[in-house]
């Protein structure tokens, strides 16, 4: 057996928390000396300990922590219970860097206020075919997943024309957003339920083509905004983006990336 100060280096967890879970018995040390009090442990303990942190570090409280251990914690189940706290981890990394390329973005804006830094231009548009689905995706960011799921319907149709997104919601929406997604047709095609194929109407657009990485995409849309406020126009229906180059693998930060999004638009 193993000094506690022994087994807290090669176990690699301090003596204070060792001494706390001892308290709160969650680990018993192996043996303590009658005469002098130490606390002795054996590296039979450690199968224990290892479940105690990966729980801790999942969040269980501690007394659900001995709950979990009393009740027996099988090695598959407790590898369960890490993919998924893996997957969480996952899901909240992308968030940040999601978050940390909008703050790029905005101080970009910042610096570049007042500044027409796409050239924005009206446009007559005909009716153009679509392919598409339409559903609410949780937030802007999971776009890319229904384009996914709806190229996958498409199939070979998929490759016909260039994607394109619409945004229905009147306002911003954070969450929740109503979206479509599909590609852009000559004519009309067979689609099978839940994808529809129509025309989009004929419109004036407001236009702009931006080049590069799609999460800096705000700067067109703040050139749009600024051209139909000096312009005396106000938008008419679902804003549209058309991808006329998506880089490979697609990439939210490509500089490689073109879209040309289109405001319609009314006089005032």
């Amino acid at each position: 057996m193993l000094k506690i100060g022994e087994f807290s280096s090669l176990a690699q967890v301090s003596i204070r928390t060792l001494r706390h879970y001892d308290e709160v018995g969650l680990l018993r040390p192996a043996h303590v000396d009658s005469e002098s009090g130490y606390r002795f442990y054996s590296a039979s303990q450690l199968p224990r300990l290892h479940r105690i942190l990966v729980l801790r570090d999942l969040g269980f409280p501690l007394n659900r922590i001995a709950e979990a251990l009393d009740e027996g914690l099988s090695p598959d189940a407790l590898r369960g219970m890490l993919r998924l706290r893996r997957v969480e981890q996952e899901e909240q990394v992308e968030a940040e860097v999601e978050k940390l390329n909008r703050l790029t973005a905005l101080l970009n804006l910042i610096e570049k206020e007042g500044q027409m830094i796409h050239d924005v231009i009206l446009k007559e548009t005909g009716p153009q075919w679509i392919a598409s689905l339409r559903e609410k995706i949780p937030m802007h960011r999971e776009i890319g997943k229904l384009f996914g799921k709806t190229f996958a319907a498409l199939g070979p149709l998929g490759g016909e024309g260039n994607g394109i997104a619409l945004f229905h919601d009147a306002e911003y929406r954070e969450q929740e957003v109503d979206a479509e997604v599909g590609v852009c047709l000559r004519n009309a095609a067979d689609v099978a339920a839940p994808l529809k194929c129509y025309q989009l109407p004929a419109a004036t657009m407001a236009s702009v083509v931006h080049h590069g990485a799609f999460n800096r995409i705000a700067e067109a849309y703040g050139s749009l905004l600024r051209w139909i406020e000096a312009n005396g126009y106000r938008p008419s229906g679902p804003t549209r983006e058309i991808f006329l180059h998506v880089s490979a693998p697609v990439s939210r930060d490509d500089e490689s990336n073109v879209a040309e999004i289109q405001v319609p638009v009314v006089r005032n």
